[in-house]
């Protein structure tokens, strides 16, 4: 009768587990696993709770092994007695008994009563719950970067709660395009931007106003998209407002503005009205950074543009009736642009570039009048014919200074000596503040620096090779504030000084 009854329990138990498997779509073993642990806890409800008593199921047979295990050692230790014996005695039982092994009893299989089979329900509800939620996770933490498609199941202080089919995600409010409205029942599409697991289970997380939604919207609408013909280079986004997407192919064949569009606009009009009307601009991609700008800034047009790469930034010049349209409502197409391009752009009107120009071609007319020591008409001819600096006269020969307009031999050769004496001047002065301030030889035999350089360095407290080491490339060759903006020097030349002098770093740390 006994048999008979273990033999049934065996049966349900195989049917059980085959069944909350296929139900759950989880792993039969973890079932078993989950059965074997809720065995374990009424095990030692019997036998006591401090034993080690291991349960094992055959995931064949349905046949239970019921074991106690006793750690052999050569004294007790007081809060793990009952899971230990002592050589003396392991040896009765197994006469090559050693320290460290385990002495294995079988028990008899165990009459579980109503209360003891309700906890083992309870641990195999939760030990599945737990694999469920486990398998889940491991599914959707794949699926971060794909949209995501569900039912709006309820809403909760404005985030959507979303019904996913075997999984439930939430769209924060925040992450919800400005003015959309949801109701109960509503099918939505989103963005999955992060799967978070803590001490509850895990979360799904979605989002309408990711740049990345638009992304793959356009990989949904878009063949050439889907397929890789064109890349979607960048996106920058003023959710339910405006948006600016890059695109690019290697592929000359294909326009890839025009295959984002689709006929009569119906590619990015469907993209559009998943978005609620965002307006969205598809910019061609461009490895010149000028070009691509142009491009991120339509629909304005563009006069000149002057790149500063050593600080990420550059300043574009517009027609004055272009003002508007270049900056865009609330500053948003230019916003959006500098986003896209990774750049900090300042706009300038044609007058207002003008204006700066004209004050600059001032700055520098008084600059050579004080320091030449002539009128300002002279000094005047001498910018407009491009010479801006001391050093471009003095290296310059009498005949070419002959060719302005105005000038004579005589002239041409005092305006030279008089800057060539300019310089010996400096050059003295200049050594002297060197020879005072700067004592550390390293810094002054560090290769492509000269006494003006020393000069200038000495005058921002840099006195050491450490110091100029500490030193970004822009912080010296800047145009309005960097310590070697009077002078021409190359920004590759800087960056391999810079590198020079920071060799002795990484010998230190070696």
């Amino acid at each position: 009768m006994a048999k008979q009854k273990i033999k049934v329990i065996r049966e349900e138990m195989l049917q059980v587990a085959n069944s909350v498997a296929q139900e759950k779509n989880i792993d039969k073993d973890s079932v078993f696993s989950a059965m074997e642990q809720a065995l374990e806890k009424a095990a030692r409800v019997k036998y006591g709770m401090e034993r080690d008593i291991r349960i094992s199921i055959d995931r064949d047979t349905g046949d239970i092994k019921l074991n106690s295990y006793l750690e052999v050692v050569d004294q007790y230790t007081e809060e793990e007695q009952a899971k230990q014996i002592l050589l003396a005695e392991a040896k009765k039982i197994k006469s090559d008994a050693q320290i460290g092994e385990f002495i294995i009893k079988e028990l008899p299989p165990i009459e579980m009563g109503r209360v003891a089979a309700q906890n083992a329900k309870g641990v195999i509800i939760q030990k599945v719950r737990e694999a469920d939620k486990s398998r889940q996770y491991e599914e959707y933490k794949d699926k971060v970067g794909e949209i995501a498609i569900g039912i709006v199941k309820r809403i909760e202080f404005g985030n959507l709660i979303i019904d996913l089919g075997k999984s439930e995600a939430i769209i924060k409010r925040e992450e919800l395009i400005p003015r959309e409205t949801f109701k109960n029942g509503d099918r939505v599409r989103a963005y999955i931007y992060e799967v978070k697991e803590d001490f509850k289970g895990y979360q799904v997380f979605l989002s309408r106003t990711h740049p990345q939604f638009l992304s793959k919207l356009f990989n949904q609408e878009v063949p050439e998209i889907f397929d890789g013909v064109i890349t979607v280079k960048g996106v920058a986004r003023d959710p339910g407002s405006r948006a600016k997407i890059s695109v690019h192919t290697e592929d000359s064949t294909i326009d890839p503005v025009g295959a984002c569009v689709g006929m009569r606009g119906s590619r990015v009009q469907a993209v559009v009205n998943e978005l609620q009307g965002e307006k969205i601009d598809i910019v061609t991609w461009s490895e010149n950074s000028a070009t691509f700008l142009a491009n991120a800034l339509a629909p304005a047009e563009i006069s000149k543009i002057f790149l500063y790469e050593e600080k990420n930034k550059v300043e574009v010049v517009i027609p004055d009736d272009q003002l508007s349209l270049a900056i865009g409502r609330k500053g948003q197409n230019v916003k959006l642009a500098s986003n896209l391009t990774n750049l900090e752009i300042d706009i300038l009107t044609e007058e207002e570039e003008t204006e700066r120009r004209q004050e600059e071609f001032k700055e520098k007319t008084l600059l050579l009048s004080d320091l030449l020591d002539v009128e300002d008409v002279i000094a005047q001819l001498l910018v407009t014919e491009g010479y801006v600096s001391i050093e471009s006269i003095a290296s310059e020969n009498s005949e070419n200074l002959e060719k302005i307009e105005g000038f004579d031999n005589e002239l041409a050769n005092e305006i030279i000596q008089r800057a060539n004496n300019y310089i010996k001047e400096k050059d003295l002065e200049d050594k002297k503040i060197v020879n005072e301030k700067i004592k550390d030889e390293e810094l002054k035999n560090l290769e492509g620096i000269n006494t003006k350089m020393l000069a200038l360095l000495a005058a921002e407290n840099i006195l050491t090779l450490n110091d100029f080491a500490d030193l970004a490339s822009f912080e010296l060759i800047d145009k309005k504030e960097g310590i070697f903006r009077s002078l021409d020097i190359d920004e590759e030349k800087i960056n391999n000084m810079i590198m020079k002098a920071r060799e002795k770093w990484f010998v230190e740390t070696k």
